[in-house]
């Protein structure tokens, strides 16, 4: 028993590594006086965040990922709660196939999902690219993300307090209000988070969908990533993203851990 105790926190701890190592030279990279980047780090020095801070370029693709992912996450919140309901409170014919096509989007390789998505936006819809089409893009899997919350919560959830409160008298936009969404709303906030911080980091889906001279941070770093006087601001801006990507993430596993426990907000 020791033996197999001792193997699975070494296979914990090289699995640990493999992954967290890499972004902890990030971190230490951004802070890295030498523009080579040697390691280890002979001294350290604030002028790349300085930088980073008034570069204009960073800063104009920050706001575009911002107003995208949170277009794309009210979009992912009222259609995946929508057909959360649908598919969970009632039973008709296709029901399983429609949930899995809701599901798909996300299973799909990236690529696959921006060629069809340019396709369709330029060839069928004549719809030219821009901000309005990444955001539509992203939502089409942001809403994976907050359909699966919902259910989840619903299929906890019952419905003998809905059934309670309209047997008292109460109509259903009141139950909704007073016993539904109160049960509901740590699920929405954690599928929200979600859907933003992957909307945030996309690349591969807004590649194809954004309009030509915009990008969003991702696509900012991955064009400025080999020009030798941005990749100290870079290295800043990968490190910001690294700690921002990890909050949402963090405080969405602990709304679903806490009312899995039965807590509230």
């Amino acid at each position: 028993m020791r033996t197999s105790r001792v193997l699975l926190w070494t296979a914990l701890g090289l699995g640990l590594a493999v992954i967290y190592f890499p972004l902890l030279v990030v971190l230490l990279n951004s802070f890295n006086a030498d523009t080579t980047f040697g390691w280890p780090p002979s001294s350290f020095t604030l002028e790349w965040w300085s930088r980073a801070v008034s570069n204009e370029g960073a800063l104009n693709a920050l706001w575009t990922s911002v107003q995208a992912g949170l277009a794309a996450t009210a979009i992912a919140l009222v259609l995946g709660t929508m057909a959360a309901f649908a598919l969970q409170r009632y039973r008709f014919f296709g029901r399983n196939p429609v949930s899995l096509l809701i599901i798909l989007p996300i299973a799909l390789p990236g690529i696959v999902t921006g060629i069809a998505l340019n396709n369709a936006f330029r060839t069928i819809l004549g719809i030219n690219l821009g901000l309005l089409t990444a955001i539509i893009a992203h939502a089409t899997f942001c809403i994976v993300v907050v359909f699966n919350n919902v259910v989840a919560r619903l299929r906890r959830m019952g419905g003998s307090l809905e059934e309670a409160s309209m047997d008292l008298g109460a109509t259903g936009f009141t139950t909704f209000r007073l016993v539904t969404f109160p049960m509901l709303r740590s699920a929405l906030l954690a599928g929200g988070l979600l859907a933003f911080a992957l909307s945030f980091d996309e690349i591969i889906v807004t590649t194809f969908t954004l309009g030509t001279g915009m990008e969003t941070l991702p696509i900012w770093i991955y064009n400025n990533l080999f020009r030798p006087n941005q990749a100290p601001i870079v290295n800043v801006v990968a490190a910001v993203l690294i700690v921002a990507s990890t909050v949402p993430v963090y405080l969405a596993q602990r709304l679903s851990g806490d009312t899995a426990s039965g807590g509230r907000l």
